[in-house]
């Protein structure tokens, strides 16, 4: 199979423009993406017995073992750390699939959606990945700023799909508060306590990665197709299976290992007994990552999840953005004082609490962008300190949260 994709001028052009890097001059780089391109379509995601192989032979013969019909030495099989028969039951899970024009779709399917090949090695390769030893994902597909995958820190935000309004609240204010001071907000898309971190980031300019169970051509769910089109512009949609996949059950759940391992810190805000985000949480915890979790009444369905994280696996009690950085180790009193924004001093100067005002009477009073006090008037809105009205904005006294 391998020999076939690689004397195939034209998958080898495309899968070179897909790169982020330049590979041009060094045929081994475009040949192992070609390989990780094929285990993408051969391997579901997480896959260890496939993990293995790659870090033990490297991609491309890796595949040549995977799919070469012809007996494989017993000191290679001998020489990979897996369990006794899990090669030839690899191969067995892995032969049905074997289709070189599957792998050229992927390609041209990648390129049509404007989508990026992101490996192992790339200077945006997000690192903290490989903590997965061989169930790391063989390459990412990103729209959107590969960047962001490497840049540090990211927070995971999430939790239920349906949210209370008091989840979606809190999530919204403590992605709005991150984002706005440079963390990364990262979630998975979906309803509830996800498209509410999302649209806190983007409403306040900062930046979010949404990690995605299906292909990132795929819009899922549907109704947020607008909203992953807004994060894909300023930030990034990510998945490891190629353009096209479908969205399933166990799809959803090796996700999850993505987003905890990617991520500085992992915050739960509010999930059933059974949630998929305890999936999540139960990574981040493997993975020695820290583990926060929001509080609810314990009446409230969907705080069981979050209770059950304090008993079970030791994560810690946040309330406040403060909070959550401290579980990466940043110190809560220098943010805090850094978030002293002159822009944000001169916004609150420049508003009244009695009449409401336009964001152009604003831009104008504080000598600030139309798109400046756009941004800033979202974060003052999340944090209780400026409200919208019908023919403007309105300013509110800071009211500290009781302890």
């Amino acid at each position: 199979m391998i020999d076939g994709l690689r004397r195939d001028d034209g998958l080898v052009s495309a899968v070179t423009s897909l790169l982020c890097t330049d590979p041009r001059v060094d045929v081994d780089r475009r040949m192992d993406a070609i390989a990780r391109v094929a285990w993408s379509v051969l391997a579901e995601p997480g896959d260890g017995v496939a993990g293995a192989l790659i870090q033990e032979l490297g991609a491309t013969e890796a595949l040549r073992l995977a799919v070469d019909e012809h007996p494989t030495p017993a000191r290679v099989r001998g020489g990979i750390p897996v369990e006794d028969g899990a090669i030839d039951e690899g191969i067995s899970r892995w032969r049905p699939r074997v289709d070189p024009r599957r792998v050229t779709d992927a390609v041209r399917s990648a390129l049509a959606a404007n989508a990026r090949l992101l490996l192992p090695g790339d200077p945006g390769w997000p690192v903290q990945m490989d903590d997965l030893g061989r169930h790391a994902p063989l390459l990412l597909w990103v729209r959107g700023e590969t960047r962001l995958l490497a840049a540090a820190p990211q927070v995971a935000i999430i939790g239920a799909r349906a949210a209370t309004a008091y989840g979606e609240h809190i999530a919204g204010e403590f992605a709005g508060e991150l984002a706005a001071t440079g963390t990364v907000i990262v979630s998975g898309g979906a309803y509830g306590i996800d498209g509410a971190a999302h649209r806190a980031a983007l409403g306040v300019g900062g930046a979010t990665v949404a990690f995605l169970a299906g292909g990132v051509d795929r819009a899922y769910p549907q109704g947020h197709r607008d909203l992953l089109e807004r994060v894909r512009t300023t930030g990034a949609v990510v998945s490891e299976v190629p353009c096209g996949t479908a969205p399933t059950k166990w799809r959803f759940l090796s996700r999850n290992r993505l987003i905890a391992a990617v991520s500085d810190a992992t915050v739960v805000i509010e999930a059933g007994w059974r949630s998929g985000s305890l999936n999540t949480a139960g990574h981040a915890a493997s993975l020695g990552r820290p583990l926060g979790a929001v509080p609810g009444p314990v009446t409230s369905a969907t705080s069981e999840g979050c209770h059950r994280l304090f008993r079970e696996y030791d994560a810690r009690c946040v309330t406040t953005s403060a909070e959550i950085r401290e579980l990466w180790g940043e110190d809560p009193g220098r943010r805090e004082s850094e978030r002293t924004d002159p822009d944000e001093t001169r916004l609150r100067d420049a508003m009244s609490s009695r009449t409401p005002l336009a964001t152009s009477e604003l831009a104008r009073r504080s000598g600030l962008s139309i798109e400046r006090v756009s941004a800033l008037l979202g974060l003052l809105e999340l944090r209780g300190e400026a409200r919208r009205s019908e023919t403007g904005w309105i300013g509110v006294r800071r009211q500290k949260r009781r302890r």
